[in-house]
């Protein structure tokens, strides 16, 4: 095993700041507008994306300070992991925290930073603003990723 694969060696939370950050693969798929149905708690992603996500390259546009603009934006963190079922089965915090590998397209695999997107798992030019579209109109945008 590579020193340099962390996440197999460390706990979550016991991750500095920027290896915990690396976890993320940039997919965005967090970052989509989520519908519950309410009769069977299944959680259903769109091609929306939060007002904060820019839809050509799936990175916040303002990351330090998303939770003072989008209220409900959920940070992550080791104590939550375990219950936010709607995070993306790709996942790397939800796969470690599984103790499960990481995908081969990931980034710390790859080593490249546009991995995910070259490997098809990114929403980055796939989605359409939150401001676009109505709120009654959200069932029309569910898919899957």
């Amino acid at each position: 095993m590579s020193q340099n694969q962390f996440w197999k060696t460390i706990a979550l939370d016991q991750l500095d700041k920027d290896q915990w950050e690396s976890l993320c693969d940039g997919c965005g798929k967090c970052c989509v507008l989520k519908l519950e149905d309410v009769d069977t708690g299944n959680v259903h992603y769109t091609d929306v994306a939060c007002k904060l996500l820019d839809c050509e390259n799936a990175r916040c546009t303002n990351y330090a300070a998303r939770k003072t603009h989008v209220p409900d934006c959920v940070l992550l963190t080791p104590d939550n992991l375990g219950i936010l079922s709607w995070m993306p089965k790709s996942c790397a915090y939800r796969l470690v925290y599984e103790k499960k590998e990481l995908p081969n397209w990931h980034p710390l695999i790859t080593g490249d930073a546009n991995s995910t997107m070259l490997a098809g798992h990114s929403v980055a030019n796939r989605v359409v603003p939150e401001n676009s579209v109505d709120e009654d109109d959200l069932p029309d945008h569910i898919t899957n990723w």
